[in-house]
């Protein structure tokens, strides 16, 4: 836990000066409290011996000067610390968010969305709540009681004794109570990351529930793990119940013994009736702060954990950064030659007796060269696009454009040499527009931007996009589920041409597509890509035919390159993934024209688009 609070207290720094006056003013407004009860004594005492009006026009107008001037330094605190800690909040947050976009694709692999979200959102509002408040009353209430306790003693050392034995118990529970607290505090942030996780993919995966009728089963999961943190959240509940209880009880027994000897001292003579008003006073401030240990403590062990989790994202090591002096392939001058020399890939959680998906690729793709990559399912396409770009890292080999490792470039830079488009094509809740021209180069003046959106659109035959409510203005929704998978693919192809890559890599982007859509795409792929280097993942015999050259990818490695007709001559086994790939395809046809011709109503449909 203190290792956890000093790193808090690194992060601090630029706000601690703040911090540091938002403490002086908490810890003067509760001298300020404490010194109430001693003008109490003062004029308990006085009315004995002074003019009765005059005393309590004195030690009234003393006691509402000591009240306004505590009510100034609470607020002063608020305005030293809240403000403050709002900023240390966003850094934290952007930092996280930073850290998070920077982080390989093998992070994301690893850790579910939810969980991550629950660690922006929740952990690190924590965070700020106990840097604001927790933080600096745990402190002012350590002084309060410590403080407070002197001035019982000034008033009884018999008495004051009396809350100091009772301290000894309380002592011992707030350890207890922090070793169970802490494990309950830990379950239940892990549970709420893992409902969020469930309500995302739900939410995402709304239509597929609807369609396979799982609606009701993923109910029931749900309110599982929904009734999981219940039972949780009643546990902290108890925990917090329980120490409140003692936190309570015990001050108000010590206050009782206290009263009966208290009373027994006055009638002895042992003590005056202005220091027996004195005491209770002084122990009615004590109790407050000796109550709030309970929150504080489940304040403090919150905010610890919410730090250990956040940290947890924080200490990941990213394994693909930009090299310290990287080298430069100039977008402008790029030729766009790709090559692969014996480039291996295996997943880090892959067991040791399992061949790499990659094993051993050499490949060479010529500058405006379109290059299409044919094999069967899980022969390793997609993940060896990925290793263009750095999505993920070549764990043997090495991969150059224009001769330059792409490991030995800046990340930004390479990025801008390369564009992907994906099979599953991801869109943002924001415009058309937006999403096509999302990697497009920023210094483009307005009028560049429109002609090349325009020539992304139409070569994506995606000219669907004007006739929307607002044209390529018109916001798609959540992931652009408000389109179909066809038209989704298309906006998606169209924003990987708008980059205008040097090398663009494109995994299965027509899948989705009809043949008569498809064949409209390629046509005009063949002619806007010249001179662009393109390697094409490819799944139909109609993509191959966009390809100057294909390479065959089989058992993690290329056996065979060349031109669609030099192999179909040539190779066996390209002959054969051809023929399955055909055999796919005849089969989505089927399946196409039967949707077009008959839906489960009886009714007659259109096939879809």
């Amino acid at each position: 836990m203190f290792a956890t609070m000093s790193r808090l207290w690194q992060t601090v720094r630029p706000i601690r000066f703040r911090l540091y006056l938002g403490l002086l003013s908490a810890l003067t407004a509760s001298i300020v409290a404490l010194l109430i009860p001693q003008v109490l004594e003062f004029v308990v005492n006085r009315l004995e011996t002074s003019a009765v009006a005059a005393t309590v026009w004195t030690g009234g107008a003393m006691v509402m000067a000591l009240g306004i001037l505590e009510a100034a330094l609470i607020y002063l605190r608020r305005v030293f610390a809240v403000a403050p800690s709002t900023a240390v909040e966003k850094q934290i947050r952007v930092r996280f968010y930073a850290k998070v976009q920077h982080m390989p694709v093998s992070f994301h692999d690893n850790w579910g969305s939810g969980q991550l979200l629950s660690r922006m959102m929740g952990d690190i509002n924590t965070i700020r709540r106990w840097i604001a408040f927790g933080m600096i009353m745990a402190v002012t209430s350590a002084v309060t009681i410590i403080v407070g306790i002197l001035l019982l003693m000034r008033s009884s050392v018999l008495l004051a004794l009396v809350f100091i034995v009772a301290a000894i118990p309380v002592s011992v529970i707030a350890y207890r109570f922090h070793r169970e607290y802490s494990v309950l505090s830990r379950l239940s942030q892990d549970q709420n990351g893992d409902l969020a996780t469930t309500i995302e993919q739900s939410v995402q995966g709304i239509r597929v529930l609807k369609a396979f009728g799982r609606g009701p089963s993923a109910l029931e999961g749900f309110t599982e793990q929904a009734e999981e943190l219940r039972r949780t959240e009643v546990r902290k509940a108890t925990a917090i119940a329980r120490f409140d209880m003692f936190m309570f009880m015990l001050p108000e027994l010590a206050l009782g013994v206290a009263l009966f000897l208290g009373l027994h001292l006055t009638a002895r003579g042992d003590m005056n009736v202005g220091q027996l008003a004195s005491y209770f006073a002084t122990a009615t401030l004590v109790v407050g702060p000796v109550r709030m240990l309970g929150m504080l403590f489940g304040q403090a062990v919150n905010a610890t954990t919410a730090l250990d989790r956040h940290y947890e994202v924080m200490d990941e090591e990213n394994t693909i950064v930009s090299p310290e002096q990287p080298r430069r392939v100039d977008p402008a001058d790029a030729r766009g030659e790709v090559r692969m020399e014996g480039v291996h890939f295996r997943y880090a959680d892959a067991p040791d007796h399992v061949q790499d998906v990659l094993d051993g690729v050499d490949l060479e793709i010529r500058p405006g060269e379109t290059m299409a990559l044919v094999g069967v399912t899980g022969s390793g396409k997609s993940t060896l696009l990925q290793l263009v770009p750095r999505l993920y890292d070549v764990t043997a080999g090495s991969i150059s454009i224009d001769g330059v490792d792409v490991r030995d470039m800046d990340l930004t830079d390479l990025r801008t040499l390369t564009a992907v488009a994906f099979e599953d094509a991801t869109l943002f809740s924001d415009s058309v527009r937006e999403n096509v021209l999302l990697g497009a180069d920023a210094s483009l003046s307005e009028e560049e931007s429109e002609a090349l959106l325009r020539l992304a659109l139409d070569t994506a035959d995606a000219g669907f996009a004007h006739d929307l409510p607002e044209g390529v203005d018109t916001r798609i929704g959540e992931e652009g589920m408000s389109l179909s998978g066809g038209q989704r693919q298309r906006l998606a192809l169209a924003r990987a041409i708008a980059a205008r890559p040097a090398v663009l890599l494109l995994d299965d982007p027509l899948s989705a597509l009809d043949t008569r859509t498809e064949e409209t795409v390629t046509g005009r792929l063949r002619e806007v890509l010249k001179g662009t280097t393109t390697l094409i993942v490819a799944h139909r015999t109609s993509t191959v035919a966009l390809a100057d050259r294909v390479a065959l990818l089989d058992a993690g490695t290329v056996v065979a390159v060349g031109t669609h007709g030099e192999l179909m001559e040539s190779s066996p086994r390209y002959r054969w993934v051809i023929a399955s790939q055909e055999e796919e395809a005849r089969r989505d046809r089927d399946i196409e024209t039967m949707t077009g011709e008959l839906d489960l109503r009886g009714l007659w449909t259109e096939p879809k688009r």
